[in-house]
């Protein structure tokens, strides 16, 4: 897998073939871990940071499972291709903003990535299209367990793993699942939806994770606290709470229907007809239309796109991505035309297809 590569083909969780994969785009499953006789990062050298980069770069190549992932050296990358890896979630914004030397290994299929110097020394992830926690905790658990046969971490018998920030001792993990909710936006009941959640301790983030804003109707629901609970009631805590709010959603798609069906009609296609025809489009209008476009797929009212279809377009026409299938660096109006004239193409050529298949 070259970074070249990437743009060229769907992850995991772009794929839209998981389950309650309408309403719940991903399932991811992260652990942070750090080894017992480095310091932590903040307090790392750069002889330290080099030294933890070549141990857990040696480990996870003694591991026969692990020893085909891609290994990319962060702070070798130019900006872009930085920026191209945290859109597709394979690495954070900190480890792509971050010094020193860092690396990220990744699995073929983008399901596994592995983060080292990151805020913590290393920082594992695992994500599944829709709402399939399990089966990421399943294979995190298993990695996990390789890599500790391997590496002592930095563990406490009564506080569990320690980490360089205090909301992540005990069992490291984040659990988190994200969602596409625009029908609890439009009906307006997104934030009483959003208070409910908080009084269980779950926050609620944007697309990006910690710090960044909802782009698109997409939210980020996760746990807060890590001491005290074992994975598994982490786990059942996020997997308890998401098809409640996955019901609320479709019921809020079924009043629309019922109540408002032509309003809600002319809003989709609207933005469908925006994005076939425009000539210039910012990422955030082309993050909020394919958002219109993505329910009225879900909800029969275009034929020509699927999920996966509009999963990869959310994904394709975000900056760096568009800057890597044009092969040239653009600058701000540069991208805007070539996002509206990727997005008419692809379109395009969709309809004249009558429809894509499923990857």
């Amino acid at each position: 897998m070259e970074l070249n590569d990437l743009p060229c083909q769907s992850g995991e969780w772009m794929k839209g073939s998981g389950p309650e994969s309408d309403i719940v785009i991903s399932s991811r499953i992260r652990l942070a871990r750090n080894i017992a006789e480095f310091p932590f990062i903040r307090r790392c050298g750069e002889s330290d940071r080099t030294a933890i980069n070549k141990s857990v770069l040696d480990r996870l190549k003694e591991i026969e499972a692990l020893s085909d992932l891609q290994i990319i050296r962060v702070d070798e990358l130019d900006d872009v291709d930085k920026q191209l890896l945290t859109e597709r979630q394979l690495i954070s914004r900190e480890h792509a903003e971050s010094t020193g030397t860092r690396s990220v290994a990744i699995d073929s299929g983008e399901r596994l990535s592995v983060m080292i110097n990151e805020e913590d020394h290393l920082r594992i992830q695992v994500m599944k299209s829709g709402l399939d926690l399990n089966a990421a905790w399943t294979q995190i658990n298993e990695v996990d367990d390789q890599l500790e046969s391997k590496l002592t971490f930095a563990f406490h018998d009564k506080l569990g793993y320690l980490t360089a920030c205090p909301t992540n001792v005990g069992t490291g993990m984040r659990v988190s699942v994200m969602l596409h909710l625009p029908a609890l936006v439009l009906t307006q009941q997104i934030e009483k939806v959003f208070r409910s959640l908080q009084k269980i301790n779950l926050a609620v983030r944007g697309l990006y994770g910690e710090g960044s804003q909802a782009m698109g109707d997409f939210y980020q629901i996760s746990n807060q606290i890590t001491l005290g609970r074992s994975e598994e009631e982490l786990i059942d805590q996020v997997a308890d709470v998401v098809p409640m709010i996955i019901e609320y959603e479709r019921r809020a798609r079924d009043f629309l229907i019922e109540q408002d069906q032509q309003d809600l009609h002319d809003k989709i296609s609207r933005a469908y007809g925006i994005l076939c025809t425009a000539q210039t489009i910012s990422s955030e209008e082309t993050m909020h239309l394919l958002s219109s476009v993505r329910m009225g797929v879900n909800l029969g009212l275009i034929h020509d796109l699927r999920i996966s279809d509009v999963n990869k377009l959310f994904v394709d026409t975000q900056p760096a991505h568009l800057q890597k299938l044009r092969g040239d660096e653009l600058d701000t109006a540069g991208r805007n035309a070539e996002r509206a004239m990727y997005l008419r193409r692809y379109i395009q050529e969709k309809e004249q297809n009558g429809g894509s298949e499923n990857n």
